[in-house]
């Protein structure tokens, strides 16, 4: 399956500490995450502000992740609670002196686990969330749209040297 490069270029007082004016003619923009380009919402020639939304890849793909991390992170949530009242019982029958020291150390053990387990998935639902935010591509300053080589459909593999998607020139007054 071939993939195409959606070109878009910028330009502006912010890519002047960046370099040489040469390197603000023109800035290859990409994707962060992979996927479909579902749609492309500037036309070549088009000047775009800042932060403005250049093209969108498919969600769904990106949602479905987010909304099992989330389902995993609520597990964890209860998972850890359980623990913790689990682990202030043991420790209540412990210091009744009715249950053993190895009692109460593993249900210390079940519950740090828990916890170690409650960070993890708040780590992959953050991780998840941004995914389903990187899925727009917007202009990080204003600029012209120099080249939209691609369109929907576009397949989009982020990897060590992701493909252009929108090739930016600087707006020149």
């Amino acid at each position: 399956m071939k993939a195409y490069i959606v070109a878009i270029a910028f330009a502006g007082a912010g890519l002047a500490a960046a370099g040489p004016s040469s390197a603000a003619d023109k800035v290859e923009l990409s994707t962060r995450v992979s996927g479909v380009v579902a749609e492309v919402l500037v036309k070549s020639g088009q000047r775009v502000k800042k932060g403005a939304v250049l093209l969108r890849l498919d969600r769904t793909v990106l949602q479905a992740r987010l909304d099992e991390a989330a389902a995993e992170h609520a597990q964890a949530v209860a998972d850890e609670a359980d623990a913790k009242r689990e682990r202030e019982r043991a420790q209540e029958l412990f210091d009744r002196t009715v249950s053993s020291a190895s009692e109460l150390e593993a249900a210390t053990l079940r519950h740090v686990r828990t916890q170690a387990s409650l960070s993890a998935a708040s780590a992959r639902r953050v991780i998840a969330r941004k995914n389903l935010q990187d899925a727009e591509l917007r202009a990080p300053f204003d600029g012209v749209v120099s080249a939209l080589p691609g369109g929907p459909g576009t397949v989009v593999t982020a990897d060590c040297q992701p493909k252009t998607l929108v090739v930016l020139s600087p707006d020149r007054p």
